[in-house]
């Protein structure tokens, strides 16, 4: 058991989603930065669709009731164990009774902190990830509050001697540029006129106080509507693009809606969706163009990389 005696900024479980259910209105969900979720688990030897914790900008503090490993990947947070700094992106045991504090970001925005067995929460709709609007999910539907004891999972053994692998984080956005991200072109983005297409790719767009998991909104120059009149809503995705009538794009993140109507300019390549998840508001962005073959063959990229961590941890005595 773990017990939350500060929760932090919004810390939540969440896991790989709630697939199978968007024709009922319900969204996906689950962890922003799939990658670092991933990573998290794997170093502690959990599925890939383990829950996590979901630390945004300000971690929390926890007391563990019994010893456990744990791995916090994603954002760099300041850790200590009762008192002493840690380092994060490796396997940490923790002992029994032992206090972990999770400080406030200084790149990215958020991290996840996996336990070796998990976290015991009963799934809803076949997942365990916190649906904080619809109050389901998760910790009893909502963030975590401090007084809160999370049950842990059996915890098994550890997945080799190892505690540590190379090139395991995320590229984390850097405040002080202008970071490209990767689109490829959507449904409507030869419907929108060349100069708006020109104007989409070559504003340095700024990620608006109002982004959340649902969605984030870009802030600058408007983009003008393209010609196809009223739109039926139909399907979106994580890293859809859209434009809605005040020409400010709208990204839509892993809360988003089952279906949008608004024209869909361009669609994130899932290579660089964990990217834009840790993008905090005010971070400027630059949209760069490529092809679909090229996105789908720099995911599974990342795909062979995350295989070829998993082999170095099962092929490690």
């Amino acid at each position: 058991m773990i017990e939350v005696l500060h929760p932090g900024l919004q810390t939540q479980l969440q896991d790989s989603g709630r697939w199978g259910w968007q024709a009922d209105g319900v969204p996906v969900g689950g962890a922003m930065d799939g990658w670092s979720h991933r990573v998290a688990n794997l170093l502690v030897g959990n599925a890939d669709d383990e829950a996590t914790l979901e630390i945004l900008l300000q971690g929390p503090r926890l007391r563990f009731a019994r010893a456990a490993c744990i791995a916090l990947v994603g954002a760099e947070l300041p850790l200590t164990l009762d008192g002493q700094s840690v380092p994060a992106g490796q396997r940490l045991p923790v002992p029994a009774g032992a206090e972990l504090a999770c400080g406030r970001a200084r790149a990215g925005l958020r991290a996840y902190l996996a336990v070796q067995g998990g976290f015991d929460v009963p799934p809803v709709l076949g997942s365990r990830s916190t649906y904080v609007r619809g109050g389901f999910g998760g910790w009893q539907g909502r963030a975590l509050q401090a007084g809160d004891r999370l049950p842990l999972g059996p915890a098994g053994t550890a997945p080799s001697s190892i505690t540590a692998l190379a090139d395991t984080s995320p590229t984390l956005p850097d405040a002080d540029r202008i970071e490209p991200v990767l689109v490829v072109p959507g449904e409507h983005w030869a419907a929108f006129p060349a100069d708006v297409r020109r104007a989409f790719g070559a504003t340095a767009w700024r990620v608006g106080p109002q982004s959340d998991r649902m969605g984030y909104r870009l802030q600058g120059p408007a983009l003008g509507a393209p010609a196809l009149g009223e739109l039926l809503s139909e399907g979106v995705a994580f890293g859809t693009v859209q434009v809605p009538p005040d020409g400010q794009p709208i990204v839509l993140m892993a809360e988003r809606q089952s279906t949008g109507g608004y024209p869909k300019i361009a669609h994130v390549a899932a290579v660089d969706l964990p990217l834009l998840a840790q993008m905090a508001p005010g971070q400027r962005l630059r949209f760069e163009l490529i092809s679909a073959d090229r996105a789908q063959a720099l995911l599974e990229d990342r795909e062979r990389h995350l295989a070829l961590l998993r082999l170095a941890l099962l092929e490690t005595p």
